[in-house]
């Protein structure tokens, strides 16, 4: 059944909860309700509909809601239990249910340190004992004490993981910057492109190189071909295969690979099956973040994590921050039709906050079987994109502004500038704010004659015709401002674990199991089974018409290529 019928258009199936079609019948009464009406009916709406978490600000007044909507909403939340399930997962139940396990990144930042059980046993001890292996590992390479094979001290950490082991610990790394160590460099490698590993050790010196392999089997194929490769190019220099244990460290939990490719055991670094890969930077993953930035910073960033944590265990859903983010992503995905939804962080540091958490919910809530196994008929995960805002003004927020597609977006910004040009940040910050009042505002066809007559000097032809409605901007467009005092490793625990909640409440809204990923196993499969027929004498004539022809053009061009 159509749930929208306006310029943003779609269909969806109702959600599986009573109030679903009571919020069908309030979407139909708000299709002509313009916020800037909303606005203006009532002078307290921005300090009604935002929040304030530590140094993180929430205001969401921009949104097409009312206090109804709200209301609804926090009834949806209530029908799907949301706060039963949160309750199961700081608990340690075995909520990803097709793999039987708990999911407790949680208990990685439980700076509380009461107990978290898992089949009986009290998983802190052993994560406070891998966090104190990690801070004394990092003390060493950071104040020199670890030393290469030639003596020389570690001035570039090389992190070869893919995924949660890449894209979590690179953009902390980034968004850390100003507390990383002065004199030492981290780089990232993930691509299976030659080119990549290539490109990122061809300026480093191996004697002076540390390599992190981060791999919870140490059997990605991707990671380990990477890891190889590495492992060679620095073996051409330091000709003993002795030397691997001074420059290669693993985080996995496979001992006996991590022997056998001679890295010492006593420097592997573990985490557990109830660690997701992209919910993992806040364990032994985040190795790569205490080496730039140290232990203690490392550690500012866990219980920043741990202060939004408990605030979403205590506060109640409609003061309750990642409920409230969730459920107005569920309103626009499954009541409007936004099939997609903005992340557009006014810092230069989180330039990489996008790409995480299009992973983070992507992989998470990109779904089309509920946890019981039957197929949905509501839109589930949304598309999630986006780019440092002042560059995306200059590349896609036209579409934002003025396109058929209804986007929801975020932005973020600190508060107090990064650096000591407040200019910059100033000009920063009018631009922040003056995108999200375009949006909700928009200019109308009376404004735009107004506007241009006066920048015309009244000249009639300039009032008239259809060139003016090219100026004219609908606005109604939702957004939320996520402000932040400053950017720290505390806020930035607090900002990754709002996003880590807000995912998991809208998982339990479309009743998914957003803590497992079986859409990426099949083309993993597909490529086991492809790679070796890339080398076939004879024509691969197995598969589909289209995969056979491209194979053989493969097989052709390297042989020409290899003889």
């Amino acid at each position: 059944m159509p749930l929208y019928v306006e310029k943003f258009g779609g269909e969806s199936g109702a959600l599986p909860w009573p109030v679903s079609r009571v919020l069908q019948t309030h979407r139909t009464q708000m299709a002509s309700t313009h916020m800037r009406d909303l606005f203006a009916a009532d002078p307290a709406r921005a300090e009604r509909f935002s929040l304030q978490v530590g140094d993180v600000l929430l205001d969401y007044s921009k949104n097409r809601i009312t206090d109804e909507t709200m209301r609804l909403l926090m009834q949806l939340a209530e029908e799907a239990d949301v706060t039963g399930w949160r309750g199961r997962m700081f608990g340690g139940e075995k909520i990803n249910n097709t793999e039987n396990r708990a999911v407790l990144h949680v208990a990685l930042r439980n700076r509380g340190n009461h107990p978290v059980i898992v089949d009986g046993e009290d998983v802190m001890p052993k994560v406070n004992a891998v966090i104190e292996k990690m801070g004394a590992f990092a003390g060493q390479v950071r104040s020199g004490e670890w030393r290469g094979y030639s003596g020389e001290r570690i001035t570039d950490v090389v992190n070869i993981g893919i995924g949660g082991s890449d894209l979590g610990p690179q953009m902390a790394v980034q968004a850390l910057a100003p507390y990383r160590h002065p004199q030492m460099k981290l780089h990232f490698i993930s691509n299976i492109d030659g080119a990549h590993v290539k490109a990122a050790l061809e300026s480093l010196n191996p004697a002076t190189t540390l390599f992190i392999v981060a791999s919870k089997t140490f059997t990605t194929q991707e990671t380990m071909t990477n890891a190889h490769y590495a492992r060679t190019w620095f073996l051409a220099q330091a000709q003993e295969d002795g030397h691997i244990a001074r420059h290669f460290v693993a985080v996995s939990t496979n001992r006996e690979a991590v022997t056998a490719f001679g890295i010492d055991p006593a420097n592997m670094f573990e985490f557990w099956d109830w660690v997701g890969g992209r919910y993992s930077l806040w364990s032994a993953i985040g190795l790569p973040i205490m080496l730039a930035v140290g232990a203690e910073r490392f550690i500012e960033m866990l219980a920043g994590a741990h202060a939004m944590d408990a605030h979403f265990r205590e506060a109640p859903p409609d003061q309750n921050m990642p409920v409230i983010l969730a459920l107005l992503g569920v309103w626009y995905n499954n009541f409007f039709g936004a099939q997609s939804q903005a992340i557009l962080p006014y810092d230069h540091a989180l330039r990489s906050l996008p790409a995480y958490l299009q992973q983070a919910d992507m992989e998470s809530n990109g779904k089309s079987v509920d946890r019981d196994g039957k197929g949905v008929d509501y839109a589930t995960g949304p598309i999630i994109w986006g780019a440092t805002g002042i560059n995306g003004q200059h590349a896609f927020y036209q579409l934002l502004h003025q396109g058929t597609r209804l986007v929801p977006a975020d932005f973020i910004v600190s508060l107090e500038p990064p650096t000591e040009l407040q200019e910059h940040h100033d000009i920063l910050i009018a631009n922040v704010l003056a995108q999200t009042e375009a949006l909700m505002r928009g200019r109308t066809r009376e404004e735009t004659q107004l506007e241009m007559g006066s920048l015309e000097g009244g000249s009639e032809s300039s009032q008239a015709g259809a060139f003016v409605q090219h100026k004219v901007f609908d606005g109604n467009h939702p957004s939320n401002a996520i402000l932040l005092q400053t950017l720290t490793p505390h806020t930035l625990g607090m900002l990754i674990a709002l996003y880590e909640h807000k995912i998991f409440v809208q998982g339990v809204i479309w009743n998914l199991n957003s803590y497992d990923q079986w859409g990426v196993e099949l083309g993993k499969q597909l490529a086991r089974r492809i790679l070796p027929e890339l080398h076939a004498d004879a024509m691969v004539s197995s598969h589909d018409a289209s995969t056979n022809s491209l194979i053989n053009q493969y097989r052709c061009i390297r042989q020409r290529t290899t003889g």
